[in-house]
């Protein structure tokens, strides 16, 4: 698989990433079995840059990709976690001594004495404006706590902010072919600062996979169930901050694309993930797998070849006609 250096990290990292919240919480139920089975067919199909956060399952998935992790020493495998959601999301609570001690627990959880890569896990734009955050990471990477950092965001404005500091290592944000906006305010200019991008809910949280419908329903324990009105967490990490049934008859509109564009043999999911990784400035995409099945699957976007200028308009139109009113100006 093709590899990209991500940003200032230096290191070489997949284009296709696993993104391991599934693996931990909020997605219904999935057993230590099934992760595994994620994890060695992603890292079969050629996946080597794994992203998860002390929170996923309170530390479940971090404590999962350790286990894995420690079976496969010397397997290049670049891991990046996250921190800052373990208390309430309040600037006050982003200080030295509660990263150090989530730092701590993270690389108990991992098994590793250094972590590669550690991102500010979408914090308030107080912290991600505040020249303190910035001094403290810089203190972390200094006494060898972390390798480096970087910041995952809701918003391109947190995107931008976050971009200005000459220490930050990668930005993640979600974008997908239903959130369009980092096209046009964030990938250009990370690309120019040497930042590495990592996109997230590529897959806008499955809809895109073409596999759901108005009737589709979703355990009681996963976010696709019990988020979509954002009282647990930004509604953006659900559908993409889509209405559901907005989102669905969308999907089916770019899954009819699809078909018409591309060959026969390329999935909706597929299609959805090329559309991501050709995208000038973007590093990496992290979707998430629930089988091996859909882990392999999703590693072979990155075969792709190009995509035809007509499904490149034809995305975009469905943006504009669709969805721009309800989430560009949000985030």
């Amino acid at each position: 698989m093709e590899k990209r250096i991500l940003g200032r990290t230096g290191r070489p990292v997949s284009v296709v990433g696993l993104g391991t919240w599934q693996l931990g919480a909020d997605w219904g139920d999935v057993t230590e079995t099934a992760a595994r089975e994620v994890l060695e067919a992603s890292a079969e199909a050629g996946v080597t840059f794994f992203d998860t956060a002390d929170v996923y399952g309170d530390g479940r998935s971090e404590q999962i990709l350790g286990r894995f992790l420690a079976d496969h020493p010397g397997a290049g495998f670049t891991v990046a976690t996250k921190m800052g959601r373990r208390l309430p999301q309040l600037p006050a609570n982003y200080r030295a001594e509660n990263f150090r001690s989530w730092l701590d627990r993270s690389r108990r959880n991992l098994g590793l004495d250094r972590l590669p890569l550690v991102q500010l896990h979408c914090p308030p734009s107080e912290v991600i404006d505040n020249d303190a955050t910035y001094d403290v990471l810089d203190d972390l990477v200094e006494t060898g706590a972390m390798a480096a950092y970087g910041v995952s965001v809701e918003t391109v404005d947190q995107a931008l902010s976050a971009l200005r500091r000459p220490h930050v290592a990668s930005v993640q944000i979600i974008l997908n072919a239903f959130r369009l906006k980092p096209l046009e305010r964030v990938i250009s200019v990370a690309a120019g600062t040497g930042v590495g991008i990592i996109a997230r809910v590529p897959l806008a949280s499955g809809l895109l996979s073409g596999h759901y419908d108005a009737e589709t329903t979703f355990a009681a324990n996963d976010h696709r169930h019990y988020n979509r009105d954002g009282s647990a967490f930004d509604v953006g990490e659900t559908f993409s901050g889509v209405d559901y049934q907005v989102g669905v008859s969308a999907a089916a509109e770019f899954a009819s694309l699809v078909r018409q564009c591309l060959p026969g043999g390329v999935s909706t999911a597929q299609a959805a993930l090329a559309w991501v990784l050709q995208q000038p400035g973007v590093t990496t995409a992290i979707p998430g797998a629930r089988n091996a099945d859909q882990a392999a699957a999703n590693a072979a976007a990155a075969g792709l070849p190009a995509l035809p200028a007509e499904f490149l308009a034809g995305v975009t139109r469905i943006y504009d006609e669709r969805l721009r009113e309800s989430v560009h100006h949000r985030w």
